[in-house]
C-alpha cells in the first residue's frame, strides 16, 4: 500500500498540484472540518460508489487517523485503483479545513 505524509499533501497542494483527496470519513465529521476540494465518499459507501472515481487518476485517501483510509486504500487498490493512504489523516493535517 502506498503512503503519503500529510506534509507532502500540504506541500503539494500549495505549489498549486492538483490533488484528488477522497475524504472516507462519516458526514459529521467531514462538516466538522476537511480539506478543501475533498471527493467525500463515507468508507460505507465506497463500494457503491467506487464507479465515480476514474481508474486513470490518482488518488490521496483521508480519514481521522489513518485507520479507516487504509482499509479503503486495500480496497480501491484491490479494484485496479492508483490510491495512496494519507498517514495520521486529518489529526496529522495542519494545512486549511475547510
Amino acid at each position: 500500500m502506498k503512503e503519503i505524509s500529510t506534509k507532502e499533501v500540504q506541500q503539494a497542494l500549495e505549489q498549486g498540484q492538483a490533488i484528488k483527496l477522497i475524504d472516507v470519513r462519516e458526514v459529521d465529521e467531514v462538516e466538522s472540518g476537511h480539506i478543501p476540494g475533498i471527493i467525500h465518499i463515507p468508507l460505507g459507501l465506497l463500494e457503491f460508489r467506487m464507479h465515480e472515481l476514474n481508474k486513470n487518476d490518482s488518488y490521496v485517501i483521508v480519514c481521522r487517523s489513518g485507520g479507516r483510509s487504509g482499509r479503503a486504500t486495500q480496497f480501491l487498490e484491490s479494484q485496479g485503483f492508483d490510491v495512496s493512504n494519507m498517514v495520521g489523516g486529518m489529526l496529522a493535517w495542519d494545512g486549511e479545513v475547510q
